[in-house]
């Protein structure tokens, strides 16, 4: 007899992952297709829904999916997120998809919804304060400035929730996404603001609300010929990437948190109780009942790969000896990591890179090092908002096979990182949401095992508080100047 499997798959930024794995979490295969985000002018950040998303889809699934066979038991898809493409009646997308928070296209439309409904009102009903990671003001601005696909539309999706309609024909979206698409969204009353809505984006239907664990539908035979997934397989609702991700590594109980270091660094923590805070993002949980705050940076590992293109793509374990010859501090170099604006907590979408104190002394090593640092300034700012530091801090995604990555974070932060054995990423939650909503595990089970732990180093934290006393201080000495620059890119 065949022993049961389920498969998740991930349309990351930079990559779409796909995961087969039996209800005890064993992984059976992988796969992968990369992908590269457009930028048509500054700000504006763009993936097309055909050719990447569901091109990417049906490539993993048909490597995949003859591994599965008859013993396929449910198919679970995430994607980034927040972001929005229009379609028509046949599921055609009429425009590209618009990105998340990296997207800043819509800035006006903050602005004027800001102060529309009042930033108060706004934090209190939708849990997050009005920035360009908000959907919303994207909708507004899709009315706005391109009437014929607005007209032409009649539903709009993201990247879990398109594919997922490509799959079984339904039209859903699961609360965790939902509640990122601000002000449209009710916490409290754990639905769509009818009210708002009729006013932001009005003549458009919008989905019906399912939890990520949720079966939407099954494959249809149409489907089915597309991708070689059996038609009439399971497919479950999903949701925005870093919480299945979040989940993928047992980061579900109030006061667990997540690290993610991808193109952009992403930090989730589940929360018992959690009030608004105005400079983070308040969201319903993977798990109904759950909320978390959240909080995200404009790059990442985007900008440790741009300096190692700068400086001649080196290879990664070269560069990063080099790097950590340099010492904490990198020789007075200061780097603020806003190549793309910045997210959290600046909310800033003008802000640009600034790299203070280069000499003609320094080397390649300094500058990879100052990035870390500077990245590890900003999850610092991050951490110190909340009450309390998290309970347990789980590093995920790709960046952490950079050691000194994350033991610089450790070190500037002062909190120890768990690394998983897993961190495969969001495509293993996906996997797991799958196995949960299809009945095959219990809504409890946790495939994680902890193989290591990055613990801070007291003796150069010293050297890290300098370091991240003069990091606002740049930005407040460089904002105006940089905002007067980034007008004569446009």
């Amino acid at each position: 007899m065949s022993v049961e499997t389920v498969l998740g798959i991930d349309i990351g930024t930079s990559a779409t992952k796909a995961v087969l794995a039996r209800g005890d979490g064993t992984i059976v295969a992988e796969a992968r297709r990369a992908h590269s985000i457009f930028w048509p002018r500054p700000g504006w950040a763009e993936l097309d829904a055909d050719s990447v998303w569901w091109n990417d889809v049906r490539a993993v699934c048909a490597e995949l999916a003859p591994l599965a066979g008859d013993s396929l038991a449910g198919v679970c898809v995430s994607g980034i997120g927040p972001c929005v493409v229009p379609c028509d009646s046949n599921l055609r997308p009429l425009r590209p998809a618009i990105l998340y928070g990296i997207d800043t296209r819509a800035s006006a439309e903050v602005d004027e919804l800001t102060k529309r409904f009042g930033g108060g009102a706004i934090l209190e009903r939708g849990g997050s304060t009005l920035s360009s990671q908000a959907l919303g003001p994207k909708l507004l601005w899709l009315r706005r400035h391109e009437e014929d696909a607005w007209r032409a539309a009649t539903g709009w999706y993201m990247a879990s929730s398109f594919v997922a309609a490509r799959l079984t024909g339904e039209y859903a979206l699961d609360h965790h996404s939902a509640s990122q698409c601000d002000p449209l969204y009710d916490l409290d009353s754990e639905g769509w603001a009818t009210d708002w809505i009729d006013e932001v984006a009005p003549g458009i239907a919008f989905p019906r609300l399912l939890w990520p664990s949720d079966v939407v539908g099954t494959v249809t035979a149409e489907a089915s010929s597309a991708t070689g997934l059996p038609a009439g397989t399971p497919v479950i609702c999903g949701t925005i990437d870093a919480w299945a991700e979040a989940l993928s590594v047992g980061v579900r109980s109030p006061g667990d948190a997540m690290l993610m270091y991808g193109s952009t660094m992403f930090f989730v923590q589940v929360v018992a109780d959690a009030p608004p805070h105005p400079l983070l993002w308040t969201t319903q949980g993977v798990q109904q009942g759950t909320r978390t705050y959240a909080a995200g940076t404009a790059t990442g590992g985007s900008l440790t790969e741009w300096i190692r293109d700068l400086v001649g793509q080196p290879d990664w374990p070269t560069l990063m000896a080099e790097a950590g010859e340099a010492p904490p501090g990198a020789r007075g170099l200061l780097v603020l990591p806003y190549f793309a604006g910045e997210r959290t907590p600046i909310y800033d979408p003008l802000a640009r890179g600034v790299v203070a104190g280069l000499t003609l002394r320094h080397r390649r090593g300094d500058l990879l090092r100052a990035a870390y640092e500077g990245i590890g300034c900003g999850i610092r700012q991050i951490v110190e908002l909340l009450d309390r530091p998290p309970a347990r801090l789980v590093a995920v995604g790709g960046g952490t096979q950079a050691h000194l990555w994350l033991q610089v974070v450790s070190d500037v932060t002062g909190i120890a990182q768990e690394l998983p054995e897993q961190t495969i990423g969001a495509a293993y939650g996906d996997a797991l949401l799958a196995a949960i909503g299809t009945g095959l595990v219990a809504a409890e089970t946790d495939w994680t095992r902890i193989a290591r732990v990055v613990e801070p180093d007291d003796g150069v934290r010293r050297a890290y508080d300098d370091v991240y006393r003069r990091y606002p201080t740049l930005y407040a000495a460089t904002s105006q100047i940089v905002h007067e620059l980034q007008e004569l890119s446009a």
